[in-house]
C-alpha cells in the first residue's frame, strides 16, 4: 500500500503542477490482476482497485493498517466499472454488473474479486474508510439508487446522479458514495462548485476516452489550480478544497466522501463570482 501526503491550502499555493498531482492525484490506480491501494492522510481514506483477470483476488490487510483484516475496523465501498463479476464476502457471493455497488461491513473477513470473463474483466473501484460500527454487507445494483437530475444543455452541465452507499439506500457509518454520468454535449461536472468543511471527498473519473481529459479544478475558491486527469484516475478533494471539473467530452465520475456527517446536501455554496 502506497502512502500519500496532501498539501495544505498555504503550501498549495507554491506548488508546480508536478507537485500539485504528486499530492492529490492517484494516477497509477487499475492494473490487471493488481490490487493496488493507496493511503490517503486526509480523514485516513483509501483509494483502491481490483482487475482480476486470471483469477480472483484477495483483499488482505497492509502493515500500514497494523489489522489482521482489511475491514476489521474500516467499511468499504466498491463499483463496477468494468464487466461482470462477482465479489465473495465471508462465503457469501454478489453478482456484480457494470455500475452495481457493494457495501462491505465492519468485521468482513474475507473478501474476493473475481471477473466472468477475462476477455472483459470487472474493474472494481474501492474507497474506505474508518468505521466505529458495523453495518451489514449490501449489494447496490445501479437500478437501486437514489436518481438525481441536474443541470442543463444550455449550461452544459446536464448529469444524472446516482447515490448508491448512503441512508436510505445502504446503512453506512461515515461512506457515502455514488457516480455521477454526463449527458452527451455537457462537460461541466459540480458547477458551481462548493466545499464542505465537514468532509473529503474523491472524485475517480471513469468512462473517458483515451485521448480526452478532465480539467478538474482544485483550491481554495479564490486560488483555484487545475490538475489535468485522464480515464481511471482518482483525485483528493480535501475539505477546504473546491472539486468541480470540465471535460473535453462528456465523462462518468464516483464521488465518494467520509467525514463527520453523510447529509449529501451538506455543502458550502459559492458564486462563479466567488472564483478566482
Amino acid at each position: 500500500m502506497d502512502v500519500l501526503y496532501t498539501a495544505d491550502p498555504v503550501r498549495c499555493l507554491q506548488m508546480t503542477s508536478e507537485e500539485l498531482r504528486g499530492s492529490f492525484l492517484v494516477a497509477d490506480l487499475f492494473g490487471a490482476d493488481a490490487i493496488r491501494l493507496v493511503y490517503s492522510d486526509v480523514d485516513r481514506a483509501i483509494i483502491g482497485s481490483a482487475v482480476p483477470v486470471k483469477g480472483p483476488l484477495a483483499l488482505d490487510a497492509a502493515a500500514e493498517l497494523r489489522a489482521e483484516t482489511f475491514c476489521e475496523r474500516r467499511e468499504l465501498g466498491v463499483l463496477n466499472v468494468g464487466g461482470s463479476g462477482t465479489i465473495t464476502v465471508d462465503g457469501t457471493e454478489y453478482p456484480m454488473g457494470s455500475r452495481d455497488a457493494l457495501y462491505v461491513g465492519r468485521g468482513s473477513k474475507v473478501v474476493r474479486f473475481a471477473s466472468d470473463a477475462a476477455q472483459k474483466p470487472a474493474r472494481y473501484y474501492l474507497l474506505s474508510y474508518p468505521a466505529h460500527a458495523a453495518h451489514p454487507t449490501v449489494h447496490v445494483k445501479q437500478a437501486d439508487a437514489e436518481v438525481v437530475q441536474l443541470g442543463s444543455a444550455e449550461a452544459a452541465n446536464e448529469r444524472t446522479i446516482y447515490k448508491l452507499i448512503q441512508p436510505g439506500v445502504a446503512e453506512s457509518c461515515q461512506l457515502v458514495m455514488g457516480f455521477t454520468v454526463l449527458k452527451p454535449g455537457s462537460v461541466w461536472n459540480t458547477m458551481p462548485p462548493h466545499t464542505h468543511e465537514r468532509r473529503m471527498e474523491v472524485y475517480m473519473y471513469f468512462d473517458l476516452p483515451d485521448d480526452a481529459r478532465v480539467f478538474h479544478l482544485m483550491g481554495r475558491p479564490g486560488e483555484t489550480r487545475h490538475i489535468v486527469v485522464a480515464n481511471g484516475q482518482a483525485v483528493i478533494a480535501p475539505s477546504w478544497s473546491i472539486h468541480c471539473g470540465v471535460g473535453t467530452s462528456a465523462y462518468t465520475f464516483c464521488w465518494g466522501m467520509g467525514g463527520e456527517n453523510q447529509a449529501y446536501d451538506d455543502m458550502d455554496h459559492l458564486r462563479i463570482d466567488q472564483l478566482r
